[in-house]
C-alpha cells in the first residue's frame, strides 16, 4: 500500500510537470485589474449619455457594436468592444456622495461599523485567489496623482493581503538587491540562513519559526519579482500600444503583474471630481481611459488572459445630472454607472436603466453589495462564504446581497 501510494504521488508530480497541465493551471489562475476613476466620473459623459435632455451636456451618444446600446462619443474605441467582453451597469444607487464615505463603501461593499475593520475588495480578492507559495505580491495599488490618494486594507484578514501601495514610482522601494551585494553573496547569505533555520527547527518546534521562514522566503520571492514592475523590459511596440501616459504605462505594468500571478492590481486615474469645467475635464480624461482600457482588453484577449482576468471601472460615485453655474457636475450617488469586462462576464449587456434625465434609477437598482456579489461570482468566489470574526460570521459580500445574473456569463 505504501508503494502504491508513493507511486501515485510520483504520478501526480509528473503530471504537474506536464506542459499541458501547467498551461491549464495557469489559465485557471484568475485575477482582477481595477481601473479606479478617482473623484467620481460622470456617467452621462461615459456609459449612460442623455443626449437632448436638459441634463445631457454637449456630447453626443454613439452606437456601440451592440444594437440598441449607445454610450458617450468620448469613448469611441470602447463602443466597438462592448459586444465581445464588456457589460455596463447603469443603475447603481449607493446613496453616499462624499469622497470618504463613498470610497469606503465602494472599496468594501458595505457600510462601516464601529469596531469592525472590513477588508477592502483587493484584500478579499488577494485572500481568495492567491497561491500559498506565491513569490509575487498578492495585492498592488498604483496611485501617483496627489489628489484623493486612498489606500486599501486587508482589514481583519491577515496582513499579508494588505496592498503594496505605489505612488511616485511604479518600481517599489527597497525591493531590489543592493548593488553592493553580489549575486553570490546574496545567495550564500540565504543558504546560511536556511541552514541555521533547519538546525534550529530540529530542536524547537514552533509555529512562529515556521512563520518566520515562510515570511523570509516570500520576501526573497518579492525581490526576485522586481522586473515585473519595469515596463522598460517590454518591447517598444507594446509600450506604444498602451500610449505614453502614466495611466497607460501603469496598465501595461498591471498586465505584466497579473500575467505573473498577482491576483489584484488597482490602477487609479485621477482626478474626475469635476465641480467646474466638467466637459473639458471629461474630454481629456475619457480620451485616456478609452484608449488605455481598449488597449488593455485587446492585449489581454490576444494573450488568452481575458477569460481569467476581470477588468472593472469604478469610482466613489457618479456626477449630478444637473449642471452647476461653473459648468460642472457635483457628487451624485443615486443613479450612476460602472463596467465589468472579461472573466465571467457576459459581453454586450447594459443592465439597468435610469430615467430620461438620469436623475433616478428606473429599473434594476443595484447597491454596492450586489455589485460585489457579482464580482465575486464572476471570479468563482462564493459571495455567501463566511469569515469568522471571533464568533461572528461575516459573509464575503454583505448580507442579503445577490449577484446580477444578467451580466454573468
Amino acid at each position: 500500500m505504501g508503494a502504491a501510494g508513493a507511486a501515485a504521488d510520483m504520478t501526480a508530480v509528473d503530471a504537474l510537470t506536464s506542459p499541458l497541465l501547467a498551461g491549464e493551471l495557469k489559465r485557471q489562475q484568475k485575477s482582477v485589474i481595477l481601473l479606479w476613476l478617482a473623484g467620481g466620473a460622470s456617467q452621462l459623459e461615459t456609459w449612460d449619455p442623455k443626449p437632448g435632455a436638459a441634463t445631457g451636456g454637449p456630447y453626443r451618444a454613439i452606437q456601440t457594436n451592440v444594437p440598441g446600446i449607445q454610450i458617450s462619443e468620448l469613448l469611441p474605441k470602447m463602443s466597438q468592444r462592448l459586444q465581445q467582453n464588456t457589460a455596463i451597469i447603469r443603475s447603481l444607487n449607493t446613496k453616499i456622495a462624499d469622497h470618504g464615505g463613498g470610497y469606503t463603501l465602494m472599496d468594501t461593499g458595505r457600510l462601516p461599523e464601529p469596531g469592525v475593520d472590513f477588508p477592502h475588495l483587493g484584500g478579499i480578492i488577494a485572500h481568495e485567489l492567491s497561491q500559498p507559495d506565491s513569490k509575487v505580491p498578492d495585492h498592488i495599488e498604483m496611485y501617483t496623482s496627489t489628489e484623493g490618494r486612498r489606500k486599501g486594507s486587508a482589514g481583519f484578514l491577515p496582513s499579508r493581503f494588505n496592498p503594496m501601495f505605489l505612488t511616485d514610482s511604479m518600481i517599489p522601494e527597497n525591493i531590489s538587491r543592493l548593488e553592493s551585494i553580489s549575486d553570490i553573496d546574496h545567495q550564500q547569505r540565504a543558504d546560511l540562513r536556511n541552514m541555521l533555520a533547519k538546525n534550529f527547527q530540529k530542536n524547537v518546534h514552533s509555529s512562529s519559526v515556521a512563520s518566520h521562514n515562510s515570511a523570509f522566503e516570500r520576501v526573497r520571492g518579492l525581490m526576485s519579482s522586481d522586473y515585473l514592475f519595469d515596463v522598460e523590459k517590454e518591447p517598444q511596440s507594446a509600450r506604444d500600444h498602451y500610449g505614453p501616459t502614466q495611466f497607460g504605462q501603469q496598465c501595461l505594468a498591471a498586465r505584466r503583474l497579473v500575467g505573473a500571478g498577482v491576483p489584484f492590481v488597482k490602477v487609479a486615474r485621477a482626478w474626475w471630481d469635476s465641480h467646474g469645467q466638467n466637459f473639458e475635464t471629461h474630454r481629456e480624461l475619457c480620451a485616456d481611459l478609452d484608449h488605455v482600457m481598449s488597449a488593455l482588453l485587446h492585449d489581454l484577449q490576444q494573450r488568452g488572459m481575458l477569460e481569467n482576468t476581470l477588468v472593472i471601472t469604478l469610482g466613489e460615485f457618479g456626477r449630478t445630472p444637473s449642471i452647476n453655474g461653473s459648468l460642472g457636475r457635483d457628487h451624485f450617488a443615486n443613479a450612476w454607472s460602472c463596467s465589468l469586462s472579461g472573466c465571467g462576464i457576459r459581453g454586450g449587456v447594459a443592465y439597468g436603466k435610469t430615467d430620461e434625465e438620469g436623475r433616478t434609477v428606473a429599473d434594476g437598482e443595484v447597491n454596492a453589495g450586489n455589485l460585489f456579489a457579482t464580482i465575486f461570482t464572476a471570479l468563482g468566489i462564493d459571495p455567501e462564504k463566511e469569515y469568522m470574526l471571533g464568533s461572528r460570521p461575516v459573509p464575503v459580500a454583505d448580507f442579503h446581497c445577490s449577484p446580477i445574473a444578467e451580466v454573468l456569463a
